[in-house]
């Protein structure tokens, strides 16, 4: 009888039939994050693009009322972004970390019950804004804007306060969506409303004027609310346990008080970059050319809120990927898509900076018939080319520092640079060394330098390993007692 065979034999044998599993190559992880990058941001970027093309709808059918009616329009909506969507789209934010690691950790009940706390707490805060808006005319006469033009700015308020409701649910509900990595609905939602908006202008415009373009915007905003609305019941609807999950309702105080402290910092981070380019548009109607560098001023940012789409959509994108990594206790992926993400805004910062530097010579005259305006636009777009090489990685770096659930960083970050250093910068430079709006831009490259520096130092001292457990803590079901297993391979 033969004699059993050797462990070490049965070992080697064992090993020859089922080898190990190959390492994942740096080339393979870089692919897989991008590929799921790409399909969280193209259609982010898609939806983006269409509130920009609905923008540009009303300002036209605006035009077409008008030289009093343009001017007052869009002197009301600046009012309006400013006071209000800005207000509600900053405090939305707060979202994106909470949802995207309650997702990360599959836990379902916080995903529902910060929705509802979310649209909650956008419709209370919409009520001082109301009264802010009724109020607009004398606030405008007050900063020292002429009376028709004021009367008219509170007419396209005033019909354009249901907005403010309607802003109230559409942003929980993209928030809600893009947290686990779903944004085409909000995509082709967004793209039906704006097929509609053409038709609705015309209609409304004839009938009720400048209130019936003002009425079309948010007719235009409540079919997209509609339709992602329906899109969120059949999603739940789709695998009973999501209902069944609840938590709708299952609110505590610490709930609340986690949720109003991101949502303030958010806000402020959100508001203060936001903020800074309108006081720049006042700056700007100070010089002493002022006409003409208004209007090159006006140019140059229309081309900018193209590129915005693209920023606004890579910041969104890396905030979701962070924060459901970190909620599904995967540090090392979380790192590994921040830094993925920091590369491709710096790559997008430098492509957008060329294509705005190879249309400059075409852009201003889709504009504009003036030769000194041409010419101011071309120039000024080279300095803002450059600030786009910084303004990109800084929205990427944004939403990192949110994924992290710390927005707070961020508006540190636009307090230094823009705030104390780019706007004192530029009235330095403009109106003591008599540079013009070239002066002004010299204070926003120097400031958004700053600002990026001081996030890049920010997300370098990030522990990931901590920010991991920190998310376990908030995002998952574990017991508080049981020890948590923390895997980080950079």
């Amino acid at each position: 009888m033969s004699s059993p065979p050797k462990p070490e034999l049965l070992e080697n044998e064992t090993n020859q039939s089922s080898p190990p599993p190959p390492a994942e190559t740096l080339g393979n992880m870089l692919l897989s994050e991008l590929t799921i990058q790409r399909g969280i941001a193209l259609p982010m970027v898609a939806m983006n693009l269409a509130w920009f093309a609905k923008t540009a709808i009303t300002t036209a059918f605006l035009g077409r009322l008008g030289d009093l009616s343009l001017a007052g329009g869009a002197l009301g909506l600046t009012f309006a972004n400013v006071t209000g969507f800005s207000v509600l789209n900053g405090l939305c934010g707060a979202m994106e970390p909470i949802c995207g690691q309650a997702h990360g950790a599959r836990n379902l009940k916080l995903l529902h019950k910060t929705l509802l706390m979310t649209i909650l707490f956008l419709l209370l805060v919409t009520i001082p804004i109301t009264f802010l808006w009724l109020n607009v005319d004398k606030i405008l006469f007050h900063f020292g804007q002429h009376q028709d033009i004021s009367t008219v700015a509170k007419t396209y308020v005033l019909y354009l306060i249901p907005d403010l409701f309607v802003t109230s649910l559409f942003c929980p509900l993209k928030s809600y969506l893009s947290s686990q990595s779903i944004t085409l609905p909000t995509m082709f939602s967004s793209a039906v409303a704006l097929a509609f908006h053409i038709p609705i202008n015309i209609v409304l415009s004839k009938t009720m004027g400048l209130a019936g373009v003002s009425v079309a915007v948010w007719i235009t905003d409540l079919i997209v609310v509609l339709l992602l609305a329906i899109y969120v019941a059949i999603l739940e609807n789709r695998k009973g346990s999501m209902w069944k999950e609840g938590g709708w309702w299952d609110q505590s105080i610490e709930d609340w008080i986690r949720l109003l402290k991101l949502c303030g910092s958010c806000c402020l981070n959100t508001c203060l970059e936001w903020w800074c380019y309108e006081i720049l548009i006042l700056l700007t109607g100070h010089l002493s050319d002022a006409k003409d560098s208004l209007g090159v001023l006006t140019i140059v940012l229309n081309f900018d809120y193209l590129l915005f789409s693209v920023m606004l959509s890579l910041a969104t994108c890396v905030s979701t990927r962070v924060s459901n990594e970190l909620g599904a206790n995967q540090a090392g992926r979380a790192y590994r898509s921040a830094c993925v993400s920091l590369g491709l805004g710096c790559a997008c910062g430098c492509i957008g900076s060329l294509v705005m530097v190879g249309a400059r010579g075409v852009w201003g005259p889709l504009f504009s018939h003036d030769r000194g305006i041409i010419r101011g636009v071309k120039r000024t777009m080279l300095m803002m080319a450059l600030v786009e090489v910084f303004n990109f990685p800084v929205a990427v770096c944004g939403g990192i520092v949110r994924g992290t659930a710390r927005p707070w960083l961020g508006m540190y970050a636009n307090l230094g640079g823009f705030y104390f250093l780019a706007l004192p910068l530029g009235v330095l430079f403009a109106f003591k060394l008599h540079l013009g709006l070239h002066g002004l831009f010299i204070g926003l490259i120097a400031g958004i330098v700053i600002c990026l520096m001081l996030l890049l130092i920010f997300i370098a001292r990030i522990n990931w390993q901590a920010e991991a457990s920190k998310a376990q803590q908030l995002a998952t079901k574990l017991d508080s007692q049981q020890p948590l297993q923390n895997q980080i391979d950079f």
